[in-house]
């Protein structure tokens, strides 16, 4: 029987109604429309009875936020319609809510079904729903929902067919395989299909179609980047500075002895790294067969000792998937530059996005035939790539977005990760014939099934329509289940080799392993019945990773993988013979050899003419005032605040740089630095990764856009604090499709020429990169461009923020020597570098910052937001000096008697930029500056405004422990979305706790029941639960903690709980999302797990509708709480904030209740120490303020901000105290 239930959030709640209802008046122009309503449809099988009314009120809903009902309300509406996901697609909120189901239940899993249904009011004239239907239905993900209801949900799969051989292929003439291709849809072009022909006719049969889909995708650009590798018959030049680095890269050929090698735009972006290794000056890279990441050799300090480790990281793109479906392709672009080094076996701990679009404030009515608005792509992309971050627990600290018309023809959407791991965790071995290669993580299904060749396409109005299978859906707590899996050195030393999956699914992931495989389809998991072999071979389901191990070892591997809650599975086994074979239903349906898969198709050539570059002179506005205005309302100077904060930046404990410095959170960093993550022990190793590419010189010249990129991205690490010694670089190339056209193919000609230059004139190598070389849609291409990321290590101590830092400073100008030919002079450059470096080594730089797109005023402009300062520039300091390109340059506050380059100013204590005779208010600048893209992301709104009483309760703490114990113990459980275990139990240990991690298994409903047994057993041996941040189950369905909160208020688990409170005077705790379970649990309320009520208090969405991640100010508000013991009222500490559920609500005679009990235990507050409702205090619009609360005795307490992300060295551009010293409390409490 199908149960259908209705859940709408309460009027007063309704955001994501508001929301909408302001985007169809405002920016779709329905002006009739007077309300919507949005209400969620849940549609379930296989639970009944009390199970089914247990999960209305728990599971779909909260008595609290949330009005339920068996059906649709419609009355006096104009149009109602519905929204659910297409078949096959992954739909997060219906899985998690069967898997909270199958907690309470602990029997099988029932059948959910999601929709979402838009309920319009008003007077709507004709084509107005159909604007607001377009606006919220994406074709490729989802489509309008039936309002009928099923008799099943159970899926009736029919039998997939056989899969078809290709009769006939082989005998085909040119006509035939033309239209060969254009039946399939097939990437490859008549050279490649023409060369399968001949290679099947060798073999003296016709290929099978999951056979010719395989190759496709094996060849396609995505994948073995066919452009890249196509052979440069012929360059031609019309720059002299262009055709000599063309001289320079041939005569590197002739040293290295590579002239028997293809010219080729591969080997010119990879040249100069053999060349430089050649030189010895890489000796520290890591050379071997399997790496899927950029790998050095570093050396990292732990516990002072320095230990052998590899440091891994990686960019990647996912243009084409999120250009026609923005969510999900930005999530499974950072989901899969992570799984690039994990397959590295690395911990991946940080994380940069820099993203290219069109103007986002473009009209909805300018929107190209055939494309999503500008807004809707940049605003929902932000949303999918937060969302799976945030999910899997990866520290973002710099979100950038570039702003070229060009990027209308296709999104630039890149990830790019660090990640680490001991040397002594990694074992590289050859597979050999026998071993076992093991499917781990989640199943497949149609989703990304065809992605690679996808990509790999230029597109036209057309071919969008027909793209919705070709994009994979994001399953984040899944692959977080793999990152603690590969951290297991048990785990990781019985791995030979790993190769993730991405695009081409089993046929690439698993078909690199090895020259001989055998791979039993069969095996292969499924998310559903009726895949037929192609699918299966092809499909790129995401969270997956293949792994070779012994056959001795299999066993042991797949035991370790089920204890982290994770499917592993033995699908291939490696053969002698060097062929790729394939079994599906008893028949063999791919038998293809190793050499023929690696010719990577037949050989393309092509000849590239570059032509004249243009002027790179910019513009130098005539008025300082009018130049400041309008520089800090440009598109590519404004703020991005709205746009990074939701994205988690402290997660792991290891952020040295918060995204925005100085005591405003104002001042945007330049370089990301972060602390290697070490699972056990301290250390001060960080990591640094920034970017460079300015697409305005780059349209003008690739060569020197893409010198200057590599230019600006190591100026960039030297302002926070790095030396130039051990630089490497990764590229990411993004260029319009050449369609065999000369001039086309020279831009990235170019390009790639520059950055040749200008690695070996800085002597820096790029190890790794990705290119793209599909950016064109009609008649629309991007812009020429190649981004640079250069990344270093350095250590904590010795970080630089770029925030002014006292009045009175005197900043210095230190400018580069340039060439005749527009470029820095490296000596010059990195001659300033060393000495720069060695003025931050003496403490005599206090601040740095180099300018980049808007030259020195936007490096002067930003430096001085942090704070809240004003500058005024020196005199002989001209307006070219102020506005012009200045690359290569740095802005360093400096220490007196610094004489290194020039006199630029000196910072003021008054709020204004000075020159000459003008003034310009800073107050002015900073609103044009903040406001410019507040309707895109929203970051300033008004929130309260009523004055909030400070709390202050001093009557102690009666909650006594009749035990001592020297290191209590701390239970930490980790459910499917928990992220913050390794920063809670490494906190606990640091105070003198001993801490346990207990992962939740819900494979099956025997793991689920022996879980339950099993954590309540831990419980009795534990003297404090403690319930870490994360997102159960994705925070869902529309709802934070359900996940944890189900599986509490099971029986055994509620009677441990409360045996472990009453009896044996332990605690309780929990952060964030743990907080959000133990309110919904009554826990933090009441002291015991009771049935919600409608008035009680809870956590809800917080009112800016989105995540929000900073610092924040809270002031200890009560001495009741043991948690608290070792801080006193009145004390103001700071604290990471990452939520986007932490708004704090509470009835009236609630608030006065906890306030007089004791209970509030903190509230946010301002710089004067008052509690204040202002959103940049107030992450969330909490009533009263309040930031944490505790039980009525003080054992338990939920608070929002992450007190457990402390440490030596992070946050140092923000300044304040840290550490609320929770553990230390608790232990205290303990003895």
């Amino acid at each position: 029987m199908v149960n259908r239930i209705f859940v709408e959030k309460k009027p007063s709640l309704a955001a994501e109604a508001r929301a909408l209802y302001a985007e169809a008046v405002g920016m779709l122009g329905v002006k009739g429309l007077e309300k919507v309503r949005v209400v969620n449809r849940y549609d379930v099988e296989g639970a009944d009875g009390e199970l089914l009314e247990y999960a209305k009120r728990n599971i779909f809903s909260e008595p609290q936020l949330d009005d339920v009902s068996a059906a649709l309300d419609r009355e006096g509406a104009c149009a109602v319609f519905g929204v659910e996901p297409l078949p096959g697609q992954f739909d997060q909120r219906a899985d998690s809510a069967a898997q909270c189901i199958q907690l309470v239940s602990q029997g099988e899993k029932p059948v959910v079904r999601t929709a979402k249904f838009y309920v319009l009011y008003g007077d709507l004239k004709g084509g107005d729903v159909d604007k607001i239907k377009k606006f919220v239905i994406n074709p490729v993900e989802s489509r309008e929902a039936s309002e009928e209801l099923p008799a099943t949900l159970k899926a009736e799969y029919p039998a997939p067919a056989d899969v078809e051989v290709l009769h006939g292929f082989i005998s085909m003439g040119e006509d035939g395989l033309a239209e060969f291709v254009k039946k399939y849809g097939l990437a490859m072009d008549a050279d490649d299909v023409r060369f399968c022909r001949d290679y099947f006719a060798s073999e003296k049969r016709d290929p099978t179609l999951t056979e010719v889909r395989m190759i496709d995708t094996y060849w396609s650009d995505h994948c073995r980047h066919t452009t890249f590798l196509t052979t440069i018959d012929k360059a031609e030049f019309e720059d002299a500075e262009c055709e000599a680095a063309w001289k320079d890269y041939l005569a590197a050929r002739e040293k290295l002895g590579r002239t028997d090698k293809p010219v080729n735009l591969m080997d010119i972006a990879t040249i100069a790294a053999k060349l430089l290794r050649r030189e010895g000056k890489l000796d520290n890279l890591d050379v071997s067969d399997e790496i899927n990441a950029c790998t050095v050799k570093i050396k990292v300090k732990v516990n002072g000792e320095d230990e052998d480790w590899l440091l891994l990281f990686k960019n990647e793109t996912h243009n084409h998937p999120t250009e026609i479906e923005p969510f999900g392709g930005a999530a499974t672009c950072i989901g899969g530059a992570i799984r690039d080094p994990l397959s590295g076996r690395a911990y991946v701990y940080s994380a940069m996005r820099v993203t290219g679009a069109g103007n986002p404030l473009t009209p909805i009515e300018d929107t190209l035939p055939g494309k999503l608005p500008q807004k809707k792509i940049v605003t929902t992309a932000a949303a999918g790539y937060s969302s799976y971050g945030n999910q899997i627990g990866l520290a973002t600290g710099i979100v950038d977005e570039i702003y070229h018309d060009g990027y209308v023809a296709k999104r630039l959407e890149i990830g790019a990760v660090t990640g680490a791991v001991p040397a002594r965790c990694v074992v590289r071995e050859t597979p050999a014939p026998g071993d076992i290669v093991i499917l781990l993580g989640g199943r497949t299904g149609r989703d990304g099934c065809g992605g690679a060749t996808g990509s790999s396409k230029a597109h036209s109005t057309e071919s969008l329509a027909t793209c919705g299978a070709e994009v994979q859906k994001g399953n984040a707590p899944e692959e977080r289940k793999l990152q603690r899996l590969f951290r297991n050195p048990e785990a990781s030393l019985l791995i030979k080799r790993c190769n993730d999956f991405g695009a081409g699914g089993v046929s690439v992931a698993i078909g690199e392993l090895a020259d001989g495989l055998d791979i039993d389809l069969n095996a292969v998991p499924k998310k559903y019945e009726g895949l037929d072999g192609t699918e299966l071979a092809i499909s790129e389901s995401q969270e997956r990773m293949a792994v070779v191990v012994a056959p001795e070892d299999a066993d042991k591997f797949r035991a370790l993988a089920y204890a982290e809650n994770l499917e592993a599975t033995a699908v291939a086994v490696v053969t002698e013979e060097p062929r790729l074979r394939m079994r599906w239903n008893g028949k063999t349906i791919v038998d293809i050899s190793r050499d023929f898969l690696n010719s990577n198709g037949a050989e393309k050539h092509a000849v590239a003419r570059q032509t004249k570059a243009g002027s790179l002179k910019k513009e130098i506005p005539a008025d300082f005032a009018e130049g400041m205005r309008a520089l800090a309302g440009d598109l590519n100077v404004c703020s991005k605040r709205g746009l990074s904060e939701r994205f988690d930046s402290t997660i792991g404990a290891g952020t040295v740089l918060m995204p925005f410095g100085g005591k405003n959170q104002l001042t945007p960093i330049q370089c990301m630095v972060n602390k290697v993550s070490v699972e056990n022990g301290e250390t001060d190793t960080c990591s640094l990764m920034s970017w460079g590419f300015n697409p305005y010189i780059s349209e003008k010249s690739p060569f020197h856009g893409a010198y200057l990129a590599v230019v600006e991205s190591v100026a960039k690490l030297v302002c926070a604090g790095a030396d130039t010694k051990e630089v490497y670089l990764t590229f990411q190339e993004y260029f319009e499709k050449p369609m065999g056209k000369p001039e086309r193919w020279g831009k990235p000609l170019a390009a790639l020429l520059g950055a040749f230059r200008a690695q070996r004139d800085l002597g820096m190598g790029a190890i790794g990169g990705k290119d793209s070389m599909s950016g064109t849609f009609e008649h629309i291409d991007v812009p020429p461009t190649l981004v640079s990321f250069a990344v270093t290590t350095s250590e904590s101590g010795r970080t630089v923020s770029g925030d002014f830092k006292r009045v009175g400073s005197r900043v210095r100008l230190i400018e580069c020597e340039y060439g005749t030919d527009g470029l820095p002079v490296a000596e010059s450059f990195l001659k300033n570098a060393a000495k720069l470096n060695a003025l931050m080594r003496e403490g005599k730089v206090l601040s740095a910052y180099t300018p980049g797109y808007g030259g020195v005023a936007e490096a002067v402009f930003k430096a001085a937001m942090g704070n809240g300062f004003g500058f005024e520039f020196a005199d002989g300091i001209s307006l070219s000096d102020v506005f012009g390109y200045k690359y290569g340059a740095f802005v360093a506050e400096c220490a007196d008697g610094v004489t290194l380059g020039r006199e630029l100013g000196t910072v003021t204590e008054e709020r204004a930029l000075k020159y000459g005779g003008e003034t310009v208010e800073m107050s002015a600048l900073c609103a044009a500056y903040e406001d410019k893209l507040e309707s895109v992301y929203t970051c300033n709104i008004k929130q309260g405004g009523e004055k909030i009483p400070k709390v202050s309760y001093t009557g102690g703490s009666a909650a006594k422990c009749g035990v001592h114990i020297a290191r209590p113990r701390v239970l930490i459980p980790v459910f499917p979305g928990t992220n913050c275990e390794y920063d809670t139990a490494k906190a606990a240990r640091r105070a003198g706790a001993e801490a346990e991690i207990f992962v939740v298994n819900n494979l099956t409903p025997a793991a689920v029941a022996e879980s339950v047994e099993k954590f309540a057993e831990r419980i009795a041996a534990a003297q404090i639960v403690f319930i870490p941040g994360g997102f159960s189950a994705g925070d869902e369905p529309d709802g934070s903690g359900k996940f944890i909160t189900s599986f509490f208020r099971n029986a055994r688990v509620t009677d441990a709980v409360r045996e472990l409170l009453r009896s044996r005077d332990g605690l309780m705790a929990g952060i964030c999302n743990g907080f959000q379970a133990l309110i919904k649990l009554g826990l933090v309320t009441h002291g015991d797990i009771v049935d919600a009520a409608e008035d009680y208090p809870t956590l809800t969405y917080n009112t800016i509708a989105r995540h929000q991640s900073k610092i924040v100010r809270t002031r200890v508000c009560s001495n009741l709480s043991p948690w608290l013991s070792l801080v006193n009222v009145g004390d103001v500490i700071n604290v990471p904030v990452s939520h986007g559920e932490g708004r704090f609500m509470a009835t009236p005679e609630w608030l006065e209740l906890l306030a007089k009990r004791g209970q509030i235990a903190t509230q946010y507050v301002d710089f004067a120490g008052e509690p204040s409702a202002d959103v940049r205090f107030n992450p969330n619009g909490s009533d009263f303020a309040v930031e944490g609360i505790t039980s009525p005795d003080g054992r338990v307490l939920g608070k929002m901000g992450h007190s457990e992300r402390t440490g030596n060295g992070l946050y140092m551009n923000v300044p304040g105290d840290y550490d609320m010293k929770l553990f230390e409390s608790a232990v205290k409490y303990f003895s």
